[in-house]
């Protein structure tokens, strides 16, 4: 099983514009899922599509740390940013861990690029009977009409097979038969917050998402231009110094069955 080639090939291209682009996980995300999957000093921590590691970094302190990203561009910006901590590459179908060795799992806005059945037997296998699993997104708050606007530009460029969390339906793999006897019903929460960026970190969030990063170069600075012209003229953007980006945190969590 393969990952998503628009996947693929952008997050491959794009890991250092990720670093810059991406927003952190604010502190009461993190606190949520330290205390949903019950995350203690010595947890087995498995982080699947890690990326440089901007979710796992929060729980090094803490926990035991694993992370695994199918990209080797990211797994190599993921080491040089969290120096000791493993990091492996791998994809979430067949995952490069042993059955029962990890103690909670996170998956940081990337489970809607799975093959969410076979992930799910993955995660299972890999994680002790009772181990929690947290899934968290953090997306641009579209109900603010500014960023939709800036949404509806960029998406002008996504292809078909480009995945978007609230496009695609991955809560069925939670809920059909197989997936109902391996984790229990998904339970959420939600949080509001704003990614306090200038002006380059803005257009950076923009190409670090997987189907810009793919683009053809040309096409890839067209997008990017025209985000940064869009920042220019639109009334709660232009003669800004910082940008405050709306975004919302939506957290899962669900706990393997001992199936």
């Amino acid at each position: 099983m393969t990952t998503n080639e628009v996947a693929t090939r952008g997050f491959a291209a794009a890991s250092s514009a990720y670093e810059r682009g991406r927003p952190d996980y604010p502190p009461a995300v993190i606190a949520a899922l330290a205390s949903d999957l019950r995350i203690r000093p010595g947890t087995r921590l498995l982080d699947l599509a890690t990326g440089t590691g901007k979710l796992a970094r929060r729980f090094t302190g803490v926990a035991e740390v694993i992370g695994v990203d199918p990209a080797a561009e990211m797994c190599l910006e993921f080491a040089r940013l969290q120096p000791g901590v493993p990091v492996i590459r791998g994809n979430a179908e067949t995952l490069p861990l042993a059955a029962g060795s990890m103690d909670a799992a996170l998956v940081g806005t990337a489970f809607h690029w799975f093959d969410g059945p076979v992930a799910l037997r993955e995660l299972h296998r890999v994680l002790r009977p009772g181990a929690r699993l947290g899934l968290v997104w953090l997306q641009r708050d579209e109900t603010v009409d500014w960023v939709a606007e800036l949404v509806r530009l960029v998406d002008t460029y996504r292809p078909p097979d480009a995945r978007r969390f609230a496009e695609t339906p991955w809560q069925s793999a939670f809920e059909d038969d197989a997936g109902a006897a391996l984790f229990t019903p998904l339970e959420s929460r939600e949080f509001p917050f704003a990614f306090e960026v200038d002006r380059a970190t803005a257009v950076a969030r923009t190409a670090s998402t997987s189907f810009v990063a793919a683009l053809p170069p040309e096409r890839r600075q067209e997008v990017l231009d025209r985000v940064a012209g869009f920042l220019d003229a639109h009334p709660s953007t232009r003669d800004r110094a910082t940008i405050a980006l709306p975004h919302r945190a939506e957290v899962f969590w669900s706990v393997r069955r001992d199936a």
